[in-house]
């Protein structure tokens, strides 16, 4: 099926082929025709996909029929939403080289925390078409009248599941009371939790339900693998791997910056090129990073879970779960970071004794079994701690526990209720 039959101008069809689709993917062909009709869409398939490409064409398109180039000031017609810099980075880097084969391509414009804010107001000053935007640094500049959302006619959440969760959930609805109540909403994402489906529902018009399930034709070629291992010994069964299988990239993921900043430095000392990269460092410093890692200049970069989603190294060979993560979201976000774009790779999980009962959480809520492989000369001889116990009230895979942020909710709405309570024993009292 070529791009064409999706309604793509020879234009856009030819920036798809440039930019590796030689045929639409399945998100692609379902989600491109129902946008450039004007209806809401909420897509979900596996990474790699190209999701991005599924919303970005059609939008140039959409924006390449309108008033983009006419004279006076640009106007924000699109709003790209993301999670992180790194996502916004590439989100931009996409819609950038898909517009230089448009007549009169549309201005984007890329904004983000972490850095300073006067060289992207000063990038603001003649207006923008598209922005695409972390909330937080989005509002700033909202705040200082570097730009205003009112002309926005299309929404894009990509990776909607983070921003509909509760920890962007207040700064979304403040966006989103900036925007004209007519828009198209376009919500793409690997994954939509019950809970994250609820609120998109809420906020999608009568959308087009694009589920793209991995099947064997189209699900990324990931070999998944579980080693029991442990925990003192996980470095240098590491170390053995990366040498023993040749592994030119290894994206490794940890739970802390400590541990990013440790298992970079003991690798490196053995020998292999290992750099941490984790929300701790500068922005001119992960860039580099990744940047140097998709070059081939360093052969493992270890990673706390912001380079779980939005990051893209094209024939990125091996993951490995150094720690588990915390949920069965992040698992799949993990190990979609190879096997992109129709490349093979494997994803490496080395399983504690006292993470063997949360693997098997994350296995459950997956529909997965891995038989737990023993390497020679790394049998685990630990046995798990009863603080690892399911039910001991300190562990666990996310969401059987409360975290800080569910906390101090739990406590506003504890303190709201409670107030209300006495606005009403006051009111029966006075009558």
């Amino acid at each position: 099926m070529p791009f064409a039959s999706l309604g793509l101008s020879p234009a856009l069809s030819h920036a798809a082929a440039q930019a590796g689709f030689l045929a639409p993917t399945p998100i692609q062909a379902a989600a491109i025709p129902a946008v450039l009709e004007g209806a809401d869409v909420r897509g979900a398939a596996q990474t790699g996909s190209g999701k991005t490409a599924a919303f970005a064409l059609p939008l140039l398109q959409i924006l390449s029929l309108s008033d983009v180039g006419a004279k006076g000031p640009r106007r924000v017609r699109a709003l790209v939403l993301v999670p992180t810099r790194e996502l916004a980075a590439q989100v931009g880097e996409v819609l950038r080289s898909l517009a230089q084969h448009v007549q009169q391509p549309p201005k984007v414009a890329v904004v983000f925390g972490g850095v300073s804010i006067n060289p992207q107001m000063m990038g603001l000053r003649s207006g923008a078409d598209i922005v695409v935007a972390t909330p937080g640094r989005l509002l700033d500049l909202v705040d200082h009248n570097a730009l205003r959302l009112s002309a926005v006619a299309h929404l894009v959440l990509d990776e909607a599941d983070r921003l509909l969760d509760l920890g962007f959930a207040e700064e979304l609805q403040r966006v989103l009371a900036l925007l004209p109540a007519r828009r198209q909403n376009l919500f793409f994402s690997a994954t939509f939790p019950a809970a994250v489906q609820t609120l998109a529902d809420s906020l999608l018009n009568n959308p087009v339900h694009v589920d793209v399930p991995g099947t064997p034709g189209n699900e990324p070629a990931i070999e998944q693998r579980a080693i029991a291992v442990d925990a003192s010994r996980r470095t240098q069964l590491l170390r053995h791997l990366v040498k023993e299988h040749h592994w030119s990239r290894v994206l490794v993921f940890v739970a802390t910056q400590y541990a990013a900043e440790h298992v970079a430095e003991k690798l490196y000392k053995a020998g292999i090129y290992a750099s941490p990269f984790h929300g701790g460092l500068s922005q001119g410093a992960r860039k580099q990073v990744l940047q140097e890692f998709k070059d081939e200049r360093w052969q493992v970069v270890v990673t706390t879970d912001l380079a779980a989603r939005g990051i893209d190294i094209a024939q990125l060979p091996a993951v490995v779960n150094y720690d588990l993560p915390r949920s069965a979201v992040d698992y799949v976000h993990r190990i979609g970071r190879t096997g992109r774009a129709g490349d093979s790779g494997v994803a490496v999980s080395f399983v504690t004794a006292d993470a063997e009962a949360h693997f098997r959480l994350i296995e459950k809520r997956q529909n997965l079994t891995l038989p737990r492989e023993q390497i020679a000369g790394f049998e685990p001889t630990e046995t798990a701690s009863t603080a690892a116990v399911p039910g001991s009230g300190t562990g666990g895979i996310k969401g059987t526990r409360p975290s800080k942020k569910d906390k101090l909710r739990a406590a506003a709405a504890a303190a709201a209720a409670a107030a209300g309570a006495a606005d009403s024993a006051a009111q029966k009292k006075g009558s």
